[in-house]
């Protein structure tokens, strides 16, 4: 029984796809219950490289995050162990 694996993971890798796709144009993806995938901006900031003993520079930049949902994040324990009902 089950769902064969060849057309899982290729409908897997299309939701990806579809999740980098939607970031790279500006636009979120919003899974209720779950989550959503956002592109978050960071602001430049000055940073050590400790090898070298020297500042840098790093400059703004637009970073993909996962934020979890309220729910998900409730199924979740401190020890990040799923909590049985």
């Amino acid at each position: 029984g089950g769902i064969p694996a060849i057309p899982t993971k290729e409908a897997v890798l299309e939701f990806m796809m579809c999740i980098k796709k939607s970031l790279s144009d500006g636009n979120g993806v919003y899974l209720r219950g779950f989550g959503s995938f956002i592109m978050k901006h960071r602001a430049s900031k000055m940073a050590r490289n400790i090898e070298e003993n020297t500042t840098i520079i790093v400059p703004a930049h637009d970073k993909p995050v996962f934020k979890p949902s309220r729910d998900f994040s409730l199924l979740i324990d401190s020890d990040n162990h799923i909590k049985h009902f």
